[in-house]
């Protein structure tokens, strides 16, 4: 896995404030967070073997978001910490369990080319609050080495053409979907999953396009779901499943995820 690592501060409130508004919330839960170690909790949970990239601050939250990992069965030894403060994540949840975060990337920043370590790994994760030429680095080694590239294209980012390409899937929610209207066909990723939320996600490949729905839940916080299905979705591939059927498994555990509060847990 190669992603961000944040501490979550969570706030409950009954709606998102407009512009120039003051919303009362509840009191601040701080929790483990950022897309990176979200995506490895979840990919260590759904049974792989999992190693963290990222890099975290020489500062308290740091120090939590190791042990959390490590707790997690995440190997930490390719976390780096720098002298920036580990990245805080804000978020906003509203009683129908939707969210609005605002991300500070403190230490992710700080992450370089020279973290990267792909050691023996069957396939590579990344999502993109990093800095975008490390994410395309690392797509150019799991490339040379045989490793199988996975990119959650959260936050939105322009990615080189030939980054594109190699992905086998591009991990995209219907919002950050219509990117894809930048590629070419021919340059498009060998394959895309966009996910629909409660609808469940779409499977594009050379085949067409299947479409696998989702079981209905109670959503209690929606935070972390795109990333608890990243993680089972690659665990699943690394397992050797089509991706199909790791969709299928990957759509079941970002549902469980939404019935229960925060990311990791």
């Amino acid at each position: 896995m190669l992603g961000s690592a944040n501490a979550d501060l969570v706030v409950e409130v009954a709606h998102r404030p407009a512009a120039g508004e003051t919303v009362l919330g509840s009191d601040t839960r701080i929790m483990p967070g950022g897309k990176g170690a979200n995506t490895a909790v979840a990919a260590a949970r759904a049974g792989a073997r999992v190693a963290l990239i990222a890099a975290v601050g020489q500062d308290e939250y740091g120090a939590s978001l190791l042990e959390s990992l490590t707790a997690a069965g995440v190997d930490t030894a390719r976390v780096t910490r720098v002298p920036t403060p580990t990245g805080l994540a804000f978020i906003a949840v509203t009683p129908d369990g939707e969210n609005s975060i605002i991300v500070s990337p403190g230490a992710n920043a700080r992450l370089t080319k020279a973290d990267v370590d792909l050691g023996d790994a069957a396939v590579l994760v990344a999502s993109l609050e990093v800095p975008i030429p490390v994410v395309e680095h690392a797509v150019a080694l799991a490339v040379r080495d045989g490793v199988r590239p996975v990119v959650n294209l959260s936050p939105v980012a322009e990615l080189s053409a030939a980054t594109i390409a190699a992905l086998d899937p591009l991990v995209v929610n219907e919002h950050e979907a219509k990117v894809l209207a930048d590629y070419s066909h021919g340059d498009g990723p060998r394959s895309t999953v966009i996910t629909l939320g409660a609808r469940g996600a779409l499977v594009i490949t050379d085949d067409g396009t299947e479409h696998i729905p989702a079981p209905q839940v109670d959503a209690v916080d929606t935070t972390g779901a795109g990333d608890a299905f990243t993680g089972t979705l690659a665990a699943r591939l690394a397992a050797g499943a089509t991706l199909p059927d790791a969709t299928r498994e990957a759509i079941a555990q970002a549902a469980e995820s939404v019935t229960r509060k925060g990311a990791q847990g």
